[in-house]
């Protein structure tokens, strides 16, 4: 049994050197020629793939004149079969290009030759190296609860692709510079996951949902933008009168100025403020109010996006 696998071996080598197949995997940043034992030129410029992006395979058949097939082939990780992705016909001179859209992470090799209807005569088969791809997996999101009142909690559900039971994926907060995971779990059959997190005060934090990849994909992530948690305080709104005026934070005072007033905040600490379901990010740019049980003055143009009126309790994430 031995002999007979040397054999083949020793056969397919012979006609991959006769074929001199010399293929391009393309798809992003170039890299180094390399070359194998069996004389097949092979020149690898990117086998990193998204989801569902195409890899894209040129080449020539040396020797060959048009009408030979070329076979594009494909092995995912943790199988051992090899499956046909697409096939092409060689043009004068023996070129192809041949490409097919990679879900998972694999290996891709060439097959040239065989019966042929256009070609003069049969060519034996002669297969390329193969050469690993990776593609990343895809994180999507069918429900986002990113806007909650400090202490209840901002919920995530969605699904990987492709799915599969028990692939990890991590709901990730940016803190101190640092994405920390909050929450994971483990896809079901579908692909489907759930994660959550308490918002245990007033806060604003960008926010993730990572896959930190396997042998199948390579890791992936989906952002979501920031995540907040509210708290009520009383504002009121300035600014007629004082256009043209400078501001305690640096700068002037004027009717497009998106901005608000507090008493001890750091200038330029970015605030989120919520009023019957609009969201404007907005800086501290200067100090008051000055009158008792106001925590805010808004900014016309900061008043203006949110709809608010005059007076009023509005939501901040400070």
């Amino acid at each position: 049994m031995r002999l007979q696998h040397l054999l083949r071996a020793r056969s397919a080598a012979v006609s991959a050197w006769a074929l001199g197949i010399v293929i391009t995997l393309v798809a992003g940043a170039p890299a180094a020629a390399q070359t194998d034992s069996q004389g097949v030129r092979v020149a690898v410029q990117d086998r990193s793939l998204g989801f569902g992006d195409h890899v894209v395979v040129r080449g020539r058949v040396a020797g060959a004149s048009a009408g030979i097939p070329v076979t594009l082939q494909f092995r995912p990780a943790r199988e051992t079969e090899w499956r046909s992705a697409k096939t092409v016909q060689t043009r004068e001179g023996g070129r192809y290009r041949v490409g097919a859209r990679m879900w998972r992470s694999g290996r891709v090799r060439v097959q040239a030759g065989g019966a042929s209807s256009r070609a003069a005569a049969p060519v034996a088969p002669a297969l390329s190296a193969a050469r690993p791809v990776r593609v990343r997996a895809r994180v999507a999101t069918t429900h986002v609860r990113r806007h909650v009142t400090a202490g209840r909690r901002v919920r995530v559900a969605g699904a990987l692709r492709p799915g599969g039971r028990g692939r990890v994926v991590a709901l990730q907060l940016r803190r101190g510079g640092r994405w920390r995971t909050v929450d994971r779990d483990r896809t079901a059959g579908n692909g489907r996951y759930r994660l959550r997190e308490r918002m245990t005060a007033a806060r604003s934090l960008p926010a993730r949902v990572r896959f930190r990849g396997d042998r199948l994909n390579a890791p992936a992530v989906r952002r979501l933008g920031r995540v907040n948690g509210y708290r009520s305080a009383h504002a009121s709104w300035y600014g007629p009168g004082l256009y043209g005026n400078h501001v305690a934070c640096g700068g002037r005072l004027y009717p497009g100025t998106v901005g608000v007033a507090h008493k001890w905040l750091p200038c330029g600490t970015r605030l989120t403020f919520r009023y019957h379901g609009r969201v404007v990010r907005a800086r501290v740019i200067d100090r008051g109010p000055f009158v008792a049980g106001r925590e805010f003055d808004l900014t016309a143009a900061l008043k203006s996006r949110l709809g608010f009126p005059d007076v009023g309790v509005v939501q901040v994430s400070q």
